[in-house]
């Protein structure tokens, strides 16, 4: 079933139009808007949980809850943004069954992924370059190096699948798959324009900058908050979570390696392209295949295939 287009943004939905009702039914799944900031919530405290007893198995086996060693460091990143993951599908599978295409996973075809990622991309590194040569900035951040990739090679590898594949599939998954979807359903419409969609856009990419507070400076949580915005105007006009994931993947990528690791063009362009084979075979099947559960409602079984 080929996936219907996305109106462009600002312009109303109206009942007349013929692809209104197949796209709401589709890409808005019928989330209440209470959900979003519960699973923000839900997703913080089984976060903080999960990280303490992840502290405390370390500290059990002879580490530092102060000084952490970098694999628990990075076991507690996974399992607080598993956290979030998990109230996600919980507060989804609360109101009926729920599917991979509810949360984005539908293949949008070739060129609207290249044409989107590269716009996106371009106005985020466009701004970005803007604000730290206004501001002087030329900090890092401080995720890798708490994963101690100058440590070891077994460091760098297991921050590398963490930065460049495993946090761009379940924080895109959390933000632009759920709470965008969410909030966007949102009704404001001012001089006959729907811009609930816009402003979902402004509160997720808010949400996403400040949930980066304790991996990034402060300096950098406003252009992550950008980067975080702009993936909401791309999942949105392109009506998958794909293009998301991938741009998510090669901005980590590259902050990785050349930020981080002063690595070369080749060296680079094998973490991008080995990153974004991962996650395609993690997340493929996902566009391919019906997979639902929770509560079963009435209505059609909506499934989508690229």
């Amino acid at each position: 079933m080929t996936t219907p287009r996305l109106p462009p943004p600002g312009v109303p939905l109206s009942p007349a139009s013929p692809a209104t009702p197949e796209r709401s039914s589709q890409d808005e799944p019928d989330w209440p808007l209470w959900t979003a900031p519960a699973a923000v919530l839900l997703g913080l405290g089984l976060g903080v949980l999960g990280t303490i007893a992840v502290e405390i198995l370390a500290a059990a086996a002879g580490g530092s809850v102060s000084h952490p060693t970098p694999a628990a460091s990075l076991i507690g990143d996974v399992v607080f943004d598993l956290a979030f993951v998990a109230a996600a599908l919980y507060f989804a599978g609360l109101h009926g069954r729920v599917r991979p295409a509810d949360f984005g996973f539908r293949w949008p075809g070739l060129r609207p992924t290249v044409t989107g990622i590269l716009a996106a991309g371009a106005s985020y590194y466009v701004l970005t370059t803007v604000y730290a040569s206004l501001l002087g900035l030329k900090g890092k951040e401080k995720l890798p190096s708490e994963l101690g990739v100058n440590h070891s090679t077994a460091a760098l590898v297991g921050a590398a699948v963490f930065v460049c594949v495993f946090a761009p599939i379940a924080e895109e998954f959390f933000f632009r798959g759920f709470m965008f979807g969410v909030l966007r359903r949102m009704r404001i419409v001012v001089a006959g324009r729907q811009l609930g969609p816009w402003v979902a856009a402004v509160v997720t990419g808010i949400l996403f900058g400040l949930a980066h507070t304790g991996s990034a400076s402060s300096q950098y949580l406003i252009p992550l908050g950008f980067l975080g915005f702009v993936l909401c105007l791309l999942r949105w006009r392109t009506g998958s979570l794909y293009p998301c994931m991938a741009l998510h993947s090669i901005n980590n990528s590259l902050a990785l390696g050349i930020n981080q690791e002063q690595w070369n063009a080749p060296e680079i362009l094998a973490l991008i392209t080995g990153s974004l084979l991962v996650i395609a075979a993690l997340t493929a099947p996902l566009g391919r295949r019906s997979l639902q559960f929770g509560r079963p409602t009435s209505g059609p079984d909506i499934s989508a295939t690229g």
